[in-house]
């Protein structure tokens, strides 16, 4: 078995750099994500285009997530997040430069290719952190994701200048590439390696291999399920929210921006303060199964407000809190659940097959979204949304049973 390279009492220094590291390069991704769409206008683009964008993205993460989390397994945590960041900042700096929409969805599918780190983050967690303190360090980390939506969109939000047409776009762009140079840098100095590497004589598995593994294991099973189908809904809500909001608020690049704050500042403080507290004291499936159902509902409610109350667009942030803290509860749990699940040495493989399963959904949401806004209407991305977390929540519970059923049995075999 391989070991950590680290003891665990340098854990919290070493997370401290990674919140660091996580959060600049968040600051970049939160500048474009939120600007996508009204980008992908700005090229002539077609809504079910636009979520071609999303959908590019994820389509190179489904590949790079497993590849780049079993790598990390290998030769360590360090080498594989500085890779991921030197992409991130190459495919912003390319997407500047693109001169059509088609050209923009390739450069999107390299950026996924390159720049699926992830679960590789995931692992440094896991491997500087005891077993019963996961949740809450990856809800940590999962304040600095949300710190830099904070900090990002509404930069964003500021610095686009949509009269401009393209060219009003690309302050951000460029501010989000040297955002993710700036956190590779940051990774080279700062960031201590966690993982001691692998015999490198030791026979190496086939790509993908630890999905049998996954299959077999019947907590990993049934969470992959659950990340699936929540991520599904949130996909085709994402691509669509911006496009939504212009037809039911007639909101711009810098009102969707601004909004996106709202979305890191309650990802902040869940993730930074609750997601952990509620997990020990609530169990991690019940708290993932309630974060499901509330994202679910505040989907709902969007629409609801924006019939019943249209001149009043102040709710719309306020219920996108409610969507915001229903991705805090959800997410951390799900790595939680798969690393007190498996062997230490499949982390890395498990949460890359986890996020591989999330890119499966990314990639298939907006695309079915894109098609189902322009065939339907601009309500039904919401409404499908919401009814993909029943299920998710469903089977949120039933991962929690047998995960309870399992520690019990592992508990008499060793007594």
């Amino acid at each position: 078995m391989t070991e950590t390279a680290e003891p665990r009492t340098s854990s919290l220094s070493a997370l401290a750099v990674l919140f660091g590291v996580v959060f600049i390069n968040l600051v970049g991704f939160g500048l474009i994500v939120p600007l996508l769409p009204f980008f992908g206008t700005s090229l002539g683009a077609e809504p079910w285009q636009i979520t071609l964008l999303f959908a590019a993205y994820s389509l190179g993460q489904f590949f790079a997530e497993p590849f780049w989390g079993r790598l990390s397994d290998r030769i360590g945590r360090k080498p594989v997040l500085l890779m991921t960041l030197v992409a991130n900042a190459a495919g912003y700096l390319m997407l500047a430069f693109v001169p059509d929409i088609w050209t923009a969805i390739a450069v999107r599918l390299f950026t996924g290719l390159g720049a699926g780190n992830i679960s590789t983050v995931q692992g440094y967690v896991a491997d500087v952190t005891p077993p019963e303190q996961r949740a809450g360090r990856r809800g940590m980390i999962g304040a600095a994701f949300g710190l830099g939506f904070i900090v990002g969109p509404g930069i964003g939000g500021l610095l686009v200048d949509e009269a401009a047409g393209r060219q009003g776009f690309l302050t951000p762009i460029y501010l989000a590439a040297i955002m993710a140079a700036v956190a590779a840098v940051g990774v080279i100095v700062f960031l201590k390696e966690s993982r001691a590497k692998a015999d490198p004589t030791a026979p190496r598995e086939p790509f993908l291999s630890g999905l049998k593994v996954a299959v077999a294991n019947p907590v990993v099973s049934r969470v992959l399920l659950v990340t699936l189908i929540f991520m599904a809904g949130f996909a085709g809500m994402e691509s669509t929210f911006a496009l939504w909001a212009d037809q039911a608020w007639g909101w711009h690049a810098r009102e969707v921006g601004l909004n996106f704050m709202a979305v890191g500042v309650v990802s902040v403080i869940s993730q930074g303060f609750l997601t952990g507290r509620l997990a020990r004291r609530f169990g991690e499936a019940n708290v993932l199964a309630f974060g499901a159902s509330l994202f679910g509902v505040s989907l709902v409610a969007q629409i609801v407000a924006a019939r019943l109350f249209p001149g009043h667009a102040w709710l719309v942030p306020v219920i996108t809190a409610f969507t915001a803290f229903g991705m805090a509860l959800t997410m951390p749990n799900v790595s939680a659940l798969i690393s007190r699940s498996v062997d230490p040495d499949r982390q890395g493989q498990m949460l890359g097959l986890n996020m591989a399963s999330g890119s499966i959904a990314r990639i298939l949401g907006p695309i079915v979204a894109g098609f189902i806004y322009s065939a339907l209407g601009p309500n039904w991305p919401f409404l499908i949304g919401a009814m993909f977390a029943v299920p998710a929540a469903v089977m949120a519970l039933n991962a929690g049973r047998v995960f309870r059923r399992e520690q019990t049995r592992i508990s008499q075999e060793e007594s």
